[in-house]
């Protein structure tokens, strides 16, 4: 057999990153994740890693589990070289995450109305 070529490597990179990305936006854990998809902690950890290959029927379950269509997780595949998730990103989802851990209702409200007046007040670049 060959050896997995850097491009395989990074498509599958890529793809990991995005499960990762699509499950902290939805607050669920890795451990979650697996249950929901019937595998192993440490296979959906491999998954999100890009250490391991995912098939077509286990790429569906996550899409389905995650509520997005399968070409999500190749969206932005030619379009940035693969590398770390940017930092603006990293604190988007860290916001996403602790968002989804509020309980209190009226201060998820709070907090995104907070959030939409200050984007729609912001003009000009950081």
């Amino acid at each position: 057999m060959s050896r997995e070529s850097n491009d395989d490597r990074n498509i599958e990179q890529h793809v990991g990153r995005r499960i990762r990305e699509r499950r902290t936006l939805l607050g669920l854990t890795q451990q979650q994740l697996a249950e929901l998809i019937g595998v192993t902690y440490q296979q959906a950890h491999k998954y999100e890693r890009g250490i391991n290959r995912i098939s077509a029927a286990r790429l569906y379950a996550l899409a389905h589990v995650l509520g997005v269509d399968a070409n999500f997780f190749f969206e932005g595949l030619g379009d940035r070289p693969a590398e770390a998730v940017p930092q603006r990103q990293r604190l988007s989802l860290d916001v996403a995450r602790n968002f989804n851990r509020i309980r209190n209702e009226r201060c998820r409200d709070a907090l995104a109305q907070l959030c939409r007046v200050m984007a729609e007040g912001d003009s000009g670049p950081l």
